[in-house]
């Protein structure tokens, strides 16, 4: 059991009864305060001074000082943009004041990823156009049918080989997909087009741009093909929505 200490109840006590006096003699609280970083300097251009217990507010300087009137006992936040909110209670001085010093500290922010890709020269996307090919997948075809048979039936049945192709076919399709996509880029930047990143995807499908006109069209060929492209496309999303 701990003993009973009289200088802290005595303590209690004389709180206990000043606070009581005071609430009886004030009917008004007149609130002053600032409110300060705790880390960086820094300005308060959109403090708010709310009482929750009226539900009024007012807005502090850009300073950080405030000054308000409140009756006893209400509650009053202090709400500043990024900042977690500072909340007291106004308990009135002998002379029906309340001073109040709120540091606070500023909430982490969190930034969505950005990612930044360099934009391709035109030179360097027509030499990745003409180097579009599809991945050898060493098949046994024309005359070495007739060298290696059992090679060439084995080739026709199996799932193992016909899985080779297949991901040799997505490989080639993704790759025209990277090309285009370098493509639209520098559209994008020129102002020739306006998509946003997420709508490659389904403009380069609305488009089904053929593999050989993609190697081997001019510059102004697939300028003009994509832009004509672009406009029907922006008309069928338009109906759509």
């Amino acid at each position: 059991m701990k003993s009973f200490n009289p200088k802290i109840a005595l303590l209690f006590l004389f709180i206990g009864t000043c606070s009581l006096s005071t609430f009886g003699q004030c009917d008004r609280v007149l609130i002053q305060g600032q409110v300060v970083d705790s880390l960086f300097p820094q300005g308060f251009y959109n403090l708010m001074v709310i009482n929750k217990t009226n539900g009024r507010g007012v807005f502090g300087q850009p300073d950080g000082h405030f000054s308000v009137v409140a009756s006893p006992n209400d509650i009053i936040a202090l709400s500043t943009k990024y900042y977690p909110i500072y909340q007291f209670v106004a308990y009135p001085d002998s002379n029906c004041q309340c001073q109040i010093l709120a540091y606070i500290e500023r909430i982490p922010q969190e930034f969505t990823e950005v990612i930044i890709r360099p934009l391709k020269s035109l030179q360097q996307i027509k030499e990745e156009r003409a180097a579009l090919a599809l991945r050898e997948t060493k098949l046994v075809s024309g005359i070495n049918v007739l060298e290696s048979p059992i090679t060439a039936i084995y080739q026709a049945f199996s799932k193992k080989e016909q899985n080779k192709k297949w991901i040799a076919a997505q490989e080639y399709k993704d790759d025209q997909r990277k090309v285009v996509k370098e493509l639209l880029r520098l559209y994008v930047s020129f102002d020739i087009i306006n998509l946003s990143e997420d709508e490659f995807d389904d403009f380069i499908s609305f488009m089904n741009l053929d593999t050989d006109f993609l190697k081997t069209a001019t510059e102004m060929e697939l300028i003009l093909f994509i832009k004509d492209k672009y406009d029907h496309f922006q008309r069928f999303k338009l109906q759509d929505e």
